[in-house]
């Protein structure tokens, strides 16, 4: 799954949809910057808070920049647990 992500400049970027996941009662999302070939070279990703409209099934999820240093730490090293349980997941399950 991808988003077009509008950055402050004005540039759309399409990123890829990693993985939503909950830190400490919240919604954050993981996107993944992907070129004009639908590639991303440097592993760089993305953070943001995410809001869905609960009354609203249909309304558009919302994004929100993550400006306190802590809190991108918080989320950033959430992820990279996330990461360590999927290569481990990985490496446990038996190829089919």
């Amino acid at each position: 799954m991808t988003v077009e992500l509008e950055l402050e400049d004005g540039k759309v970027v399409t990123c890829a949809v990693v993985t939503i996941m909950t830190v400490q009662k919240k919604d954050y999302i993981v996107l993944l910057p992907l070129d004009e070939n639908g590639e991303n070279e440097d592993g760089e990703v993305w953070f943001y808070r995410y809001y869905e409209d609960e009354k609203d099934e249909n309304a558009e999820p919302e994004l929100e920049y993550i400006d306190d240093d802590e809190e991108y730490e918080m989320v950033a090293d959430a992820f990279d647990e996330f990461l360590d349980n999927a290569e481990f997941d990985e490496i446990v399950e038996p190829e089919q």
